[in-house]
């Protein structure tokens, strides 16, 4: 049963420019491109939208990324690598590409004032994802990423060298994975000198201590070692 009509053959012609790629099932598509704020139901009152898609675009998304890291950059660890996916696959980052991409005049959604103000785009790209993945497997699903997400960035190495804010780097991981991120800072005086300590929490668990001379470089550090954990904890999670 299907649960969106076809739109023929200008849809298809659209999705085909957008992706590269030749569609075999337009509905998985359309699907894709279907906000929840629609409200929209199938016949059994199932809702009709594209967060399935997403989730299953998320997980692809970063396999894929994770995977070409790690064969382009043998050399760096598991932190860098971390920061580096968190870099490529955070929400700005992918909004942007999405509306670079065109998907903004395709997405199906209630009224907006400004769809790029929204994380709409970027979670309607992980969807599309999740569609080419169903649609032409796995192969196809890593072309289409690597070609218009990771090759975008023309310099990876340079990125890897120059990119330490560590604080932007987890707070954005924690929008990519729904994580809530804060920080809690103390100030001590000992013998004149200022130190802070900062803790960075992950959904209300510290993850990262950081002391410094500055609240900001304190921060920075507890971000540090946060992601540093963050990757560990993944890893753990993945043996």
């Amino acid at each position: 049963m299907k649960l969106l009509p076809r739109k023929g053959k200008k849809f298809y012609c659209l999705i085909k420019n957008i992706t590269g790629i030749l569609p075999k099932n337009p509905d998985y598509y359309l699907l894709a491109l279907h906000h929840k704020s629609l409200m929209r139901k199938d016949d059994n009152g199932l809702p009709i939208n594209n967060e399935r898609l997403e989730y299953l675009g998320d997980a692809i998304l970063g396999a894929v990324i994770a995977h070409e890291l790690y064969l382009r950059f043998p050399h760096k660890d598991e932190g860098a690598l971390t920061k580096m996916r968190a870099r490529i696959v955070n929400r700005h980052n992918l909004n942007r590409q999405a509306l670079k991409m065109g998907l903004g005049q395709l997405i199906k959604t209630q009224p907006l004032a400004d769809l790029a103000q929204t994380h709409i785009p970027g979670d309607a790209l992980e969807a599309l994802i999740g569609a080419i993945y169903l649609d032409r497997g796995y192969f196809k699903s890593r072309e289409f990423i690597l070609s218009k997400l990771l090759n975008t960035h023309t310099d990876l190495e340079h990125i890897f060298e120059n990119d330490s804010n560590y604080k932007s780097i987890l707070i954005e991981w924690g929008q990519k994975n729904r994580r809530e991120i804060h920080f809690v800072t103390e100030e001590y005086t000992n013998n004149n000198e200022i130190t802070f300590l900062a803790q960075a929490h992950v959904n209300n668990v510290v993850m990262g201590q950081g002391k410094g001379a500055s609240k900001k470089e304190a921060q920075q550090n507890a971000a540090e070692e946060a992601l540093n954990n963050v990757a560990e904890h993944h890893e753990q999670m993945l043996n």
